[in-house]
């Protein structure tokens, strides 16, 4: 009796304290010792299942229990339901819930929170007030699920309603249902709520803390975040992993390295710098602040490597301009055994996507495809836009279409696709089919139409969707919005329209807007508009040297060659430097960058001899050199000198070189495509008779026997 009841004992603190697998084998001790189960050990040998979790030795215990009678008894059937909702398996929670002949408060709650744990927001609603009409009071843990399930649908009204219900059973004061309160209403998007009930609050812990914090942080808010963390030291209360978790995220949306720095030093100051949690987050953090080498040596420092710490790295190389390194740190992870997950190949596919690195994403789509992860609607859509992005639309479409299932993300990354390649007409087709599918558009969404329209001249159409965002969806246009209707406007030479557009914004317009109306002019010649443009862009950045850059060109291509002058000097007085022009071709996995009358090439020599042939044959077949594209005040012989080694045709020429003869040769162009390599490019197709497909900093260029798929509309 006593052996028995010591295997009962030390079962249930196993199950309790997360030792699972060590529970059940207790209990399978207990039962080899022809030890008769009773409800506390069932139970316990539940709570050990939901633990690991493992539902087939649930359901194994759950035939077990039918067997010796004990699935009538109230505890136990709740316990089931627990097991099975931890499991995932909520229809055979919903199943065994039903079964229960008196259901008592813990059942109820054991149902509802498993509906709020597995995203069903309005089934746990539902149930929280059938559980009022039939006479069951609810908990604090009744209200901690149910704010819970209406944070995780976002549905604010109800959660409102939610929160009157707590008042009138008296748990306003609670701090375990106030802290669930603050949770709901960030995420719910209405910080001044969650603000409000957390500074109500009579008695706050850790928990409302780290709720507040992780709320703000999530909104974007990282300067409130930082406040609420000091007014937590200062009280004092003790920061866990959950607080710098938090904080760390709300110093990567700063990205300032003193302050990052002072948080690594109160981590360490609080001994958890060898948690995996915080490991994660400083990784992520030095990431975002793009001090690679910090975060190196956090990763270097971490012995348990699962995928998110591998997955952060390769992400932060990406978004910090190292590419290359990204890849390298993918191989090296699979090298060192690590298993790659869904989100380290969707990061690596970025990467590939980045660079144009297609053979990199070939080996990448192989090694998905070996793992399993190919039906993956997440891997999938980071394959269609990896594909867009290295200039293979057709290969894009194909993975999309072979998507089991398609969410709007999906459906983004293609309409997307087909805006930057041109496809302004299919990106509209898609569009339609998106709403017929019954995906609601988001945001992103209205971007990738407006930008399919901006690059096909569709105006009207464009206007209509504009339109259609605010008053058929509900979505508040956002810079980017306005900044693709004046893109539109001023392609399409309406540039009065554009500037009397930008006026009518509802916000400061910023000074990407205003260049995109001095891109616009850049095409027209414009230079009374081109003038107050570049006024309110350099207004707003007075450092972008990309607003000089455009009103040198627009001066330089009127001949007013003493306002170029004057622009170049301004540029020099406000230590701004030009970015140089640079075009990247990847030749058998490695890439191969050019810069305009690049030397330092060790084919240069074969790479200029290629490009000197070319220009005889395109002259031959009526190419003529468009100086007005040598910004620069010399003799007309040097200008077209100069124009013959721009790094685009740097790259065509080595690619030609380079690729067999039946590939296409792609190339990347960090700014906009010149226009004379534009007119060049088409000549070269159609003499080599090779597709050439060039990605600059707006859109794609497929050049094919002398047209080029933009129809000269760019």
């Amino acid at each position: 009796m006593y052996h028995s009841k010591r295997i009962e004992t030390r079962g249930a603190g196993c199950a309790q304290n997360g030792y699972g697998v060590e529970a059940l084998k207790l209990f399978g001790q207990m039962l080899a010792g022809s030890m008769k189960p009773n409800d506390f050990t069932v139970a316990s040998a539940l709570t050990a299942c939901a633990g690991i979790p493992s539902v087939e030795h649930g359901m194994s215990l759950h035939a077990l229990i039918i067997e010796t009678g004990l699935d009538s008894d109230v505890f136990v059937g709740s316990a089931i339901i627990d097991m099975y909702a931890k499991c995932g398996f909520v229809d055979d929670a919903r199943t065994m819930f039903d079964k229960i002949p008196e259901r008592d408060d813990v059942s109820w709650n054991a149902m509802i929170a498993g509906y709020a744990q597995n995203g069903f927001g309005e089934q746990a609603l539902d149930l929280f007030c059938r559980m009022q009409s039939v006479g069951i009071y609810p908990s604090q843990f009744t209200f901690a699920s149910v704010l819970k399930a209406c944070a995780s649908r976002a549905i604010l009204e109800k959660g409102k309603f939610v929160h009157a219900q707590l008042i009138k059973f008296g748990y306003a004061l609670d701090v375990f249902v106030g802290s669930a309160l603050v949770d709901m209403y960030a995420k719910c998007e209405s910080m001044e709520d969650a603000c409000l009930v957390f500074e109500k609050m009579t008695r706050q812990n850790v928990v409302s803390y780290n709720t507040i914090i992780a709320g703000y942080a999530h909104h974007g808010n990282a300067v409130d975040a930082l406040k609420i963390f000091s007014q937590m030291l200062y009280i004092p209360m003790k920061p866990d992993v959950f607080t710098f978790a938090s904080v760390l995220s709300a110093c990567a949306i700063l990205a300032t390295a003193d302050q990052s720095l002072q948080i690594h030093a109160h981590i360490i100051k609080n001994g958890f710098d060898s948690s995996v949690f915080v490991g994660n987050a400083l990784v992520d953090m030095y990431s975002k602040c793009g001090s690679m080498d910090n975060a190196r040596k956090i990763f270097d420092s971490m012995s348990d490597l699962s995928a998110i710490p591998w997955t952060t790295m390769i992400s932060g190389y990406t978004q910090s301009g190292y590419g290359e390194e990204a890849l390298k740190f993918f191989r090296e992870m699979q090298w060192s055994g690590g298993k790659p997950d869904e989100f380290t190949f969707s990061s690596a596919l970025s990467t590939c996507a980045s660079l144009a690195a297609m053979e990199h994403g070939n080996h990448l789509y192989a090694s998905i495809i070996k793992t399993g992860f190919e039906s993956d609607i997440f891997v999938g859509s980071s394959l269609v836009d990896m594909y867009s992005k290295c200039g293979k639309i057709e290969d894009a479409f194909k993975i999309f279409h072979k998507l089991p299932e398609r969410n709007v993300v999906s459906w983004n990354a293609m309409i997307t696709g087909c805006a930057q390649h041109g496809l302004g007409k299919k990106a509209l087709k898609l569009f339609e089919q998106m709403k017929q599918a019954g995906m609601k558009p988001t945001h992103v969404t209205f971007i990738g139409v407006l930008y399919a329209c901006s690059h096909v001249g569709l105006v009207d159409e464009g206007s209509y969707f504009f339109e259609m965002m605010t008053q058929a969806y509900g979505i508040i246009p956002r810079v980017e919005h306005y900044t693709c209707m004046v893109d539109l406007l001023g392609r399409a030479g309406r540039l009065y329209d554009a500037e009397s557009f930008i006026y009518k914004i509802p916000f400061e317009p910023g000074a990407v807007v205003w260049r995109s109306l001095l891109s616009a002019c850049r095409v027209h010649g414009n230079v009374e508009i081109a003038e107050r443009a570049a006024g309110f862009s350099l207004k707003h950045e007075p450092q972008e040297a990309s607003t000089y850059v455009l009103l040198s060109n627009i001066y330089s291509a009127a001949g007013r060659w003493d306002d170029v002058a004057k622009v170049r000097n301004q540029m020099k007085e406000n230590g701004v430097k030009k970015e140089p022009g640079r075009s990247w071709i990847e030749v058998k996995n490695r890439v191969h960058v050019f810069t305009a009358e690049d030397r330092s090439h060790p084919q240069m020599e074969d790479i200029y001899a290629r490009l000197e042939i070319l220009l005889g044959k395109m002259k031959m077949a009526g190419y003529m050199p468009d100086t007005t594209f040598a910004l620069c005040d010399v003799e007309h012989e040097q200008k077209e000198s100069y124009l013959l080694y721009h790094s685009e045709k740097l790259a065509i020429a080595f690619g030609l070189i380079s690729t067999p003869i039946w590939t296409p040769i792609r190339i990347i162009k960090n700014l906009r495509v010149c226009g004379d390599c534009h007119t060049a490019a088409k000549f070269i197709s159609m003499i080599v008779q090779r597709e050439i497909v060039v990605r600059d900093v707006n859109r794609f260029h497929h050049f094919k026997d002398g047209q080029c798929s933009c129809g000269d509309y760019w």
